[in-house]
């Protein structure tokens, strides 16, 4: 019978040839031993360049989809019809952020539910920055007080990712109105009787709540009559069928040739765009209203990520060429801050449209 061998380690090494009986032969538990050293030594050098490998890259870097964001197109939603400030944006922007990011970036409008489909799309997508969205302050701030079920909660369920625009209305009157300044215009409400009659794009629009807002800082009356978008109030005001509106700064053209005449502007400053307006807080003190957009996405995106999206965005926006197309289509001007001041702006326009509608009785459900 043969006797079943095994190897003996001795002081970290195999039995000699010498010892073994068979000269310059190995034995096969030793070639086996030295074998196993070798697999052994280097399986720890693999493990400790992996390890070292991991301790040197930043946690945010770690998650497969941040570490090779972006990895096919990016959507941006836009909550808004074709040919809107909004829309505008998005696809001046879009260019410039794709060769910058090496992928191409879409723009889709997605305007039904008052924005809130977009809203939707966007919350419940993937946290991996592909698929964006063009959000305003009317979606984000003024509808939670407009509507009693929206699809999403657009504080708890949208990342505020980067500021884009800001721009402020006009107060403007037709040219009939005795009225020149915001002084005039008060004390022209406080004597008409009947009230004097005002335009708006609609229930719960910017130009609707903005003008309320003034109604209570004045203390004066006006009736509101809503139209069915900015541009049939806008026409409405230049016909003379009403006696003034908060337009946008779009209506910079008609201003500029006599048809309207711009009373203030609701920004904290002056406008680029109408320099010679004042502002309404150099008559009523803090008062503030301005329209803005930025963009958002799902809660949960990687850190690295959102700071990648929010560099392009605001070198896309600040392009000399960028801002000349921004004020010629509409007077809009870019908003560039920190995500903490975005975040803080939207509690404050929560807070402030809140009370707003609840004073103006403003409800679309």
């Amino acid at each position: 019978m043969r006797r079943a061998t095994r190897c003996v380690w001795r002081g970290a090494r195999a039995q000699s040839p010498a010892q073994t009986g068979r000269p310059g032969v190995a034995p096969p538990c030793t070639r086996r031993l030295v074998l196993a050293r070798v697999v052994l030594a280097l399986v720890a050098g693999l493990g400790l360049a992996v390890s070292q490998r991991s301790m040197a890259q930043p946690v945010g870097a770690m998650g497969a989809a941040s570490s090779v964001f972006p990895n096919r197109p990016i959507r941006v939603l836009v909550a808004a019809t074709p040919g809107g400030g909004p829309d505008l944006v998005a696809r001046l922007m879009a260019p410039r952020m794709a060769e910058a990011l090496g992928q191409p970036v879409l723009v889709e409008n997605r305007a039904g539910g008052n924005g809130s489909i977009a809203a939707e799309v966007v919350a419940r997508s993937a946290p991996d920055g592909h698929v964006l969205l063009m959000g305003m302050d009317s979606l984000i701030a003024i509808n939670p007080h407009l509507y009693l079920n929206m699809p999403v909660d657009t504080v708890r369920d949208l990342l505020p990712i980067a500021s884009l625009i800001s721009n402020g209305m006009v107060l403007v009157v037709h040219p009939s109105q005795a009225a020149t300044t915001l002084a005039e215009f008060i004390e022209l409400a406080r004597r008409s009787n009947p009230p004097l009659h005002y335009a708006s794009g609609g229930n719960g629009s910017q130009h609707h709540l903005t003008m309320e807002r003034l109604k209570a800082r004045a203390d004066i009356d006006l009736v509101h009559v809503p139209y069915k978008g900015g541009a049939p109030a806008t026409a409405a005001t230049v016909a003379g069928e009403v006696a003034a509106m908060m337009s946008g700064t779009s209506t910079a053209s008609q201003i500029r040739s006599g048809r309207l005449r711009a009373l203030a502007v609701t920004s904290p400053a002056r406008s680029q765009v109408l320099p010679d307006v004042p502002a309404i807080a150099e008559t009523l003190p803090d008062f503030e209203m301005t329209q803005w957009y930025g963009l958002f996405g799902p809660v949960g995106l990687p850190e690295v990520v959102i700071n990648r999206i929010r560099t392009e965005a605001a070198a896309a926006i600040t392009l000399p060429a960028v801002r000349e197309r921004l004020l010629a289509g509409g007077g809009l001007q870019p908003w560039i801050t920190t995500r903490e001041a975005f975040a803080a702006h939207i509690r404050e326009d929560l807070e402030r449209y809140g009370k707003v509608v609840r004073e103006a009785g403003a409800r679309l459900d």
